[in-house]
């Protein structure tokens, strides 16, 4: 697929003037080329949601519409989905404005496939929990354990960038394990039934797993990796963010301030979490004991962007994600 090419600022302003001036010399109201001045030519945003992470909780609480509404803009929400790939493939399409807030990975795998999108905010909440999990009963204790075996993964993502970060701290050849490309809904039947024998997965799905499958970690991103290598991000289309930068600040901002809602109210947003996940009321309370913290950057953070190079890059080396990526030629202009 290919790009879109932003307009310089100036030329947008002289287009825009002079539609303005055809449209009063030809008597027609023109309410879209009035919104396209002040950087909206819509009043509803279509978003994404998945049965986890921020995007659930502002969509069960409420406020996020709200705040969004004091602007004249209407909320729309997509879902649920299982990852992040989907809702890129939904943006990319043309059915959802936003993904959901989710890994860099994919988002990147998609950029270097040819979807014209383009970074809008990017996230890290911490403390990071993906996890690469296997059955008590496994005998698989350790990384080592793993070589002869099948781990579940999702392709280009949190769980696939994990067991090759993991693979290569313990010196295990990669071609020693066998990759298995599941989405979570499969990946977690995969497991209970031992069609695979073990899982990298992250937040609450592995939670879920280990509490109901009896399972334990061998390795733990927070604990076990060494560098961040991947991040949560938004993305838009090109087009759109070049049509709406005041509507794409204003989702920004309304993320930004749910964002810091669960970051003060941690007990409160895992009870509207555990609602919608139908969860077990002991992982919900593991949750809640993490006190989950968020904190947003924007795309024009040159340090944040530095450190997403850096991972793009290692990814690359590693070929995760098939070629090289500059991150600085896919970010929203706002």
């Amino acid at each position: 697929m290919s790009d879109f090419s932003s307009a310089k600022p100036s030329r947008r302003r002289f287009l825009g003037s002079a539609a303005a001036g055809l449209g009063v010399l030809g008597g027609f109201g023109l309410p879209r080329t009035a919104r396209s001045a002040t950087g909206r030519t819509t009043d509803t945003v279509r978003l994404t949601w998945g049965l986890s992470g921020l995007n659930l909780i502002a969509k069960e609480r409420g406020e996020f519409d709200k705040l969004l509404a004091k602007d004249g803009i209407k909320v729309e929400w997509l879902g649920p989905f299982p990852n992040h790939a989907p809702t890129l493939q939904a943006v990319t399409g043309g059915s959802a404005d936003f993904s959901f807030g989710g890994s860099t990975t994919p988002a990147l795998a998609a950029i270097i496939a040819g979807s014209p999108l383009v970074f809008a905010q990017f996230v890290v909440y911490e403390p990071r929990t993906t996890a690469i999990i296997a059955k008590d009963d496994s005998g698989i204790n350790k990384i080592e354990d793993l070589v002869g075996k099948s781990v579940a993964v999702n392709r280009s993502g949190l769980g696939e960038f994990l067991l090759v970060a993991a693979l290569e701290k313990h010196k295990v050849d990669r071609s020693a394990v066998k990759f298995v490309y599941l989405n979570p809904p499969d990946a977690a039947p995969a497991l209970a039934s031992g069609k695979v024998d073990a899982w990298s997965m992250w937040s609450p799905g592995v939670d879920i797993a280990r509490l109901e499958y009896k399972a334990h970690d061998i390795f733990l991103e927070g604990r076990d990796l060494d560098f961040q290598i991947d991040y949560t991000s938004y993305l838009t289309t090109r087009k759109f963010a070049t049509d709406n930068p005041a509507l794409v600040r204003a989702v920004n901002d309304a993320f930004r301030a749910e964002g810091k809602w669960i970051s003060e109210n941690s007990k409160d947003a895992e009870y509207i979490a555990q609602k919608a996940g139908k969860y077990s009321d002991q992982v919900r309370d593991q949750f809640i004991a993490l006190q989950r913290k968020y904190r947003y950057f924007p795309v024009n953070d040159e340090k944040f962007l530095a450190d997403l190079q850096k991972a793009a890059d290692w990814l690359v080396a590693r070929k995760v994600l098939p070629e090289p990526v500059k991150i600085t030629d896919h970010l929203a202009q706002l």
